[in-house]
């Protein structure tokens, strides 16, 4: 009796697990963009861009260098009038240099915006294709390799976040 029992158990818990099992896909994100051309064209855009900004940071800070050692050279002949106003003058150019840094490349910049102009179509392609092709072939999750896992699909009917906040108490 126990052993039909115990037998009763595991062919439920069997059933039950292949029920629970969930299809999945994995994709390197990576190897997709580097086959697509018009990704390595806004890739090189992108490069030429950078580039270009970066030299004009680096002349303007060589700029700056330039003027540092010519100040700390003649410091010591300079009234403090003269002092003064060759700091402030510095001080006015340093704080250019750092602020072109930050527009160019600092967070919402002027690269992220080119890289958002040019790269984010062909993103939203390429995550097009792949909602495409997990619905058509029933996946219930795809997941991206190319840097650690992450989730880029998952069927929306196992999402249990509106789940969570009930149990919390949280209407929404």
């Amino acid at each position: 009796m126990k052993k039909l029992v115990l037998s009763l158990v595991m062919v439920l818990c069997l059933a039950g697990a292949s029920q629970a099992q969930q299809r999945y896909a994995v994709i390197d994100t990576k190897y997709i963009l580097d086959k697509v051309p018009e990704y390595k064209d806004a890739d090189k855009k992108l490069a030429a861009i950078s580039q270009q900004w970066q030299k004009e940071i680096d002349d303007r800070q060589a700029t700056l260098d330039k003027m540092y050692k010519n100040y700390e050279a003649e410091q010591f002949m300079l009234t403090d009038e003269l002092k003064k106003k060759r700091e402030d003058e510095l001080f006015i150019r340093e704080k250019e240099v750092r602020e072109l840094q930050k527009k160019r490349f600092g967070y919402e910049g002027d690269l992220f915006k080119e890289r958002q102009r040019l790269v984010k179509p062909i993103q939203d392609k390429i995550y097009n294709a792949i909602q495409k092709l997990a619905t058509a072939r029933n996946y219930d999750f795809v997941l991206d390799k190319s840097e650690g896992i992450t989730v880029i699909f998952a069927d929306p009917k196992l999402d249990k976040s509106d789940d969570v906040l009930k149990e919390l108490g949280i209407k929404f």
